[in-house]
């Protein structure tokens, strides 16, 4: 019993020292915004790696999940709700919350183990160490660019994985379903708003942050040579998927049922 109360103690120790860390490190980003006209083509290099790199796999997963969402709308509505429902129940799955958490937790996967390695080969290597014995704020040239450009391109790749996941539903009614695509358009129209699609692409913006974060400050604090950074680079998919998740229960409560609520 008194191991285990002590696993847990050092459990929560740590998770109060990621806390802590995250929130420093938030700060540090916060004021090294100033700089961001210096890293400019830092940005722009980390925009095209997190987003026209992870297009494939955006591709990929969004057409299928479009799909899938078609295939078992139809399911369910069988005997009971008209298939003209069929593109609007498609139309609301994707834009809410498949699109933009699918898109986040795929992407996330990447990106945020694709920023921990690096950063974390950099930590082990005394790169990190380098920068800063030569005066060079390592926030201001690695983690600001990677925090800006994932803010900007999660809602970006959000909007071109919408769009593909709504196709792959389309086709999928057309084609398996026999639903006309004159039909299934008229549905997605039905209930069409626009504060649906700024709600899910508001929510990408934190997903993005999320990402950069996790892979930043998780490859920042690694130490122990290879094994190390594979540690890092794991612990930096895992919380950003966890808090992906988390996170979109809280936005979606505050975007919802608060600030686009349409109750009477």
């Amino acid at each position: 019993m008194e191991q285990a109360f002590k696993t847990i103690g050092i459990a929560f120790l740590g998770l109060l020292q990621d806390v802590g860390g995250t929130v420093i490190l938030l700060g540090r980003i916060a004021r090294s915004l100033k700089e961001l006209p210096r890293t400019m083509k830092l940005t722009l290099f980390q925009m095209e790696q997190i987003g026209l790199g992870s297009i494939p796999l955006v591709l990929v997963t969004s057409l299928f999940v479009g799909a899938v969402a078609a295939v078992q709308a139809a399911y369910q509505f069988q005997d009971y709700v008209p298939m003209r429902f069929l593109g609007t129940v498609v139309g609301k799955s994707v834009i809410l919350e498949l699109g933009p958490v699918l898109t986040a937790l795929v992407v996330g996967g990447r990106v945020s183990a694709s920023i921990a390695a690096e950063l974390g080969t950099m930590r082990v290597t005394e790169q990190i160490d380098a920068m800063e014995m030569l005066a060079i704020d390592p926030v201001r040239y690695l983690v600001l660019p990677r925090m800006v450009a994932a803010l900007i391109m999660l809602p970006v790749l959000t909007i071109f994985s919408d769009f593909l996941a709504i196709t792959g539903g389309m086709v999928v009614a057309k084609v398996s379903i026999g639903v006309s695509t004159a039909t299934f358009v008229e549905g997605l129209r039905l209930f069409f708003y626009v504060e649906d699609v700024i709600s899910g692409l508001l929510k990408t913006v934190a997903f993005g942050g999320i990402i950069a974060l996790m892979g930043c400050y998780n490859g920042f604090r690694t130490y122990g040579g290879a094994e190390g950074v594979g540690r890092s680079t794991m612990h930096a998919v895992v919380s950003s998927c966890l808090l992906i998740l988390i996170t979109n229960y809280f936005l979606a409560t505050v975007l919802f049922r608060i600030i686009f609520y349409r109750g009477t």
